[in-house]
């Protein structure tokens, strides 16, 4: 029960981790951001598993972790008042050409990251855009 018990602390540390960290940072992982995320994995997994190293033991971890996955996911499906603070909520970063500077910088998204996401849709210049919104899974939407 012990190893459950750890697992699932270890899920909710994770899951808060990365809503803490921004979904900008995670959909645009650079390689480092790629190891810092593997050396979290392994911290975590020390401290959950301590010295158990049993078929169990794994069998457990693994179970508790998919399912807080799975119940997290369901909770974000069944009960749309907890979607925001599950998933989080699109945020307009573009409105009628203009940026709005508040939300880049709670998002930590510079002019040029903007710019360079509106060229990989083929937007040459952001005043043509109406809306540009940075959706819950990291990527920005751009509304001509």
């Amino acid at each position: 029960m012990d190893l459950v018990i750890r697992a699932a602390v270890a899920f909710l540390f994770v899951y808060l981790l990365t809503r803490v960290i921004g979904r900008r940072e995670l959909s645009s992982m650079e390689p480092f951001d790629l190891i810092l995320l593997v050396m979290i994995g392994d911290l975590v997994q020390q401290g959950v598993t301590q010295n158990d190293f049993s078929v169990t033991g794994a069998l457990l971890v693994g179970s508790t972790i998919a399912l807080m996955t799975v119940g997290v996911s369901y909770a974000s499906f069944r009960f749309p008042r907890l979607r925001p603070a599950l998933d989080g909520e699109p945020v307009i970063v573009v409105e009628d050409g203009k940026p709005i500077d508040r939300n880049l910088r709670r998002n930590r998204i510079t002019i040029e990251e903007l710019a360079a996401a509106g060229r990989q849709n083929g937007i040459d210049t952001l005043d043509k855009v109406r809306w540009a919104v940075l959706e819950t899974n990291g990527r920005i939407s751009f509304i001509e």
